[in-house]
């Protein structure tokens, strides 16, 4: 099949390349002429385990193709996604110019009939305002025998495991108006669960609400769990003993489930904030996402606060090393990330950073390249040098067996802040350490 994905930001690269993994022909379409001069020549903009191989891949064997045409793209294909970005506005609300614009210039030059079926997540009723927009461009154009259908086909890809999901998706699900648009897009997404057929068809209201309801949840999870956290230090419990509780209970299950220093990312504070402001919009108030959000917020400078109180809040020119920068491991994004905000406090109270990541240093230190008291190890031991304490904000493999009397050795305390409890409490005391870890029995 032809396909035509406009925007090449997680969502879009990932979508067209594994597409085109499948044996499709995908033309991938950016206003950024940079960046796809940049893709053209190899160069992959964003960190995902498998991505790139399988865009050299489709790349050389002639199915997958980079370019700023729209024209071209949307002439040559029969479905058409829309995966532009949907960032938040001054208020919280989606910003959805990049989509309506998106639906202006395929309204403007399609010549046939098309499947346009939107990926950015969008609020309830978009979808059809975007038909609206490309039924006026067509009228402008004089081309009202142009047939198309709209559909909504939201992504539940987790950044660090994108290609996974998409390849083996727990469901895919389906907002269609009639039959026709179910049965083409069936058709081009059923290769991805012949074993065990999970597609899922409903509505486009129903499908959009879906997006955000399945974000808020997790969101909801990890929130909750953070405000359990913080009441098992007042009262002397350990949450990870909880999680266990609680999370072998197959009507909760274990995911989702850890407490630590907050969620980031492009999704979960972006949709979260946009299901609120959307449900405003219409008279009604989601009062737990307004607490989940609240809590989210908060969290971060919980963590903070163990760690000022620590030093009698006198954190003037101590050096603290920072392990992870990226809001989650196994990806470069550091959108809403918690380092960054943790790191902007520390400095902003007179404090030096040393920061180490994997592989978000690049898009880290731009935000800090005027910043003196911001500098980056070559590896999560140099960071370590000489720091007053260590502390680990995401949770990258390579981070959670370090060697201990090497830490020990380089720090100048022996001090640990754990945001994502990694570490086992009673042994960190055990090997000389003070701990402190969020929710933890301290030892």
């Amino acid at each position: 099949m032809r396909v035509c994905m406009i925007g090449t930001g997680y969502v879009g690269l990932v979508t067209g390349a594994c597409l085109a993994e499948q044996g499709n022909h995908v033309w991938c379409v950016d206003i950024d002429e940079d960046k796809i001069s940049r893709l053209n020549a190899g160069v992959v903009p964003i960190y995902e385990p498998g991505l790139e191989d399988i865009i050299k891949r489709n790349v050389s064997q002639g199915r997958l193709k980079f370019t700023t045409d729209t024209k071209e793209a949307v002439k040559n294909s029969f479905f058409v996604f829309i995966a532009v970005g949907t960032p938040p506005d001054g208020n919280g609300n989606a910003d959805l110019k990049y989509v309506m614009q998106a639906a202006q210039n395929i309204g403007a030059c399609m010549d046939g009939y098309k499947i346009i079926a939107i990926k950015s997540t969008v609020p309830v009723g978009t979808t059809h305002k975007i038909k609206t927009i490309i039924t006026e461009e067509l009228t402008k154009r004089g081309r009202t025998d142009i047939d198309f259908d709209v559909a909504f086909c939201p992504e539940f890809l987790k950044e660090g495991s994108a290609v996974d999901d998409f390849l083996s998706p727990d469901r895919i699900v389906l907002g269609t108006e009639n039959d026709r648009t179910s049965a083409f897009l069936r058709e081009l997404f059923s290769p991805y669960v012949q074993r065990e057929p999970r597609i899922l068809t409903m509505s486009i209201s129903s499908a959009e609400l879906t997006k955000y309801a399945a974000n808020a949840m997790l969101a909801t999870r990890i929130s909750f769990m953070n405000e359990l956290a913080n009441f098992c230090e007042t009262v002397g419990a350990d949450i990870e003993e909880v999680r266990r509780g609680i999370g072998t209970d197959k009507r909760i299950g274990p995911a989702f489930l850890y407490a630590g220093v907050g969620y980031g990312g492009s999704c979960f504070p972006k949709d979260v904030k946009a299901l609120i402001r959307s449900a405003k919009e219409k008279g009604k108030d989601l009062s737990i996402l307004q607490a989940v959000e609240e809590v989210n917020t908060n969290q971060k400078y919980n963590f903070l606060k163990k760690i000022l109180k620590h030093f009698d809040d006198k954190i003037t020119d101590k050096t603290f090393a920072i392990w992870g920068l990226s809001f989650k491991p196994h990806t470069d994004d550091i959108r809403e990330a918690p380092a960054i905000e943790i790191i902007k406090e520390l400095t902003k109270k007179g404090a030096k950073v040393r920061a180490f990541d994997p592989v978000a240093m690049d898009n880290t230190k731009s935000l800090f390249e005027d910043d003196p008291n911001v500098c980056f190890a070559d590896d999560e031991y140099n960071a370590l040098e000489g720091a007053d304490a260590m502390v680990l904000v995401t949770e990258w493999p390579q981070f959670r067996k370090p060697d201990w009397e090497r830490v020990k050795e380089l720090l100048a305390a022996p001090v640990v802040f754990d945001g994502r409890n990694q570490y086992d409490p009673g042994k960190m005391k055990q090997m000389g350490f003070e701990y402190f870890g969020v929710g933890r029995h301290q030892g």
